[in-house]
C-alpha cells in the first residue's frame, strides 16, 4: 500500500526511466550496458515507491499514552524551551527518520486539534541544533481530556523539499491516523510536561502508530 502523496511523483518517475531505457536501447548497441541501465533503473524506482509506502497500522487507543508519530530512531529527550505554542519548558522527544523509513506522519494522541501552523524555512540537515526553529516545518497541537496537549512538530531535512500537513484546528482526530507526510526527510520533534514519564530510550527504535513514547497518566 502506497500513500498518495507519492503516486504523482511515481508516476512520473516510472515515465522517465521507461523513457531511458527506451533511448538507451535506440541509441546503444553494447548489450551489457543497456542491460546495466535497464538494471540500474529498476533499482531506483524501486527506491522511490518504497519511500512512499503506507503499512497499515492497528494503534491501540489509549488517550493518556502517545505514540509515536513517525517511524525512525529517538535521536533526542532533552528538556528545552518551546517558543512557539506554550512558551515554556517542556521535554521533547526527537525522532530521525532515514531514507529507508516509512515516512507517513501519524497523530500521537487522538483528540481536538487546537493548533496546526505551516512555516516556511532553511533546509538544514535535520540534527542541526536550530533545524527546530529555522527548518521548513509544521506544529500541531492535539489535546484531550487525559493527556491534555501535546504538540508535535514536522521538520524538513537536508533533502525534503516539502512538508504535507493534514491536521485542520477543530478537527477530531483518532490516534494513529494519518496526520501528514514528510517528503525525502526528515524529524518529527514532540513536546510533552516536563513529568512525563518517558517509555522510550535514546537510540530505540520506533514505529509510528505503534510504540507508546510516553504515558502522560502514570
Amino acid at each position: 500500500m502506497f500513500h498518495k502523496e507519492g503516486y504523482k511523483i511515481m508516476g512520473w518517475a516510472a515515465l522517465l526511466l521507461i523513457t531511458i531505457n527506451v533511448v538507451s536501447y535506440s541509441l546503444i548497441n553494447t548489450y551489457w550496458i543497456k542491460f546495466a541501465i535497464l538494471v540500474a533503473t529498476i533499482i531506483l524506482f524501486f527506491l522511490i515507491i518504497q519511500f512512499f509506502r503506507n503499512p497499515k497500522r492497528n494503534t491501540v487507543l489509549n488517550d493518556a499514552h502517545v505514540v509515536a508519530p513517525v517511524d525512525g530512531k529517538v535521536v533526542a529527550i532533552e528538556e528545552v524551551e518551546e517558543k512557539e505554542y506554550f512558551k515554556d519548558k517542556r521535554l521533547q522527544v526527537s525522532i530521525f527518520m532515514s531514507p529507508i523509513n516509512v515516512h507517513v506522519t501519524r497523530h500521537p494522541i487522538g483528540g481536538k486539534v487546537k493548533y496546526s501552523k505551516y512555516h516556511p524555512g532553511k533546509f538544514l540537515v535535520a540534527w542541526h541544533p536550530k533545524s527546530s526553529e529555522e527548518n521548513e516545518r509544521t506544529t500541531v497541537v492535539v489535546a484531550n481530556e487525559k493527556a491534555g496537549e501535546v504538540l508535535y512538530r514536522q521538520i524538513a531535512g537536508a533533502m525534503a523539499k516539502r512538508i504535507v500537513n493534514y491536521a485542520e484546528v477543530g478537527n477530531e482526530v483518532i490516534q494513529g491516523s494519518d496526520s501528514g507526510f514528510i517528503k525525502f526527510g526528515s524529524r518529527v520533534d514532540v513536546f510533552l510536561p516536563l513529568n512525563t514519564p518517558i517509555s522510550v530510550k535514546l537510540n530505540q527504535k520506533v514505529k509510528g502508530g505503534l510504540s507508546v513514547i510516553a504515558k502522560i497518566d502514570e
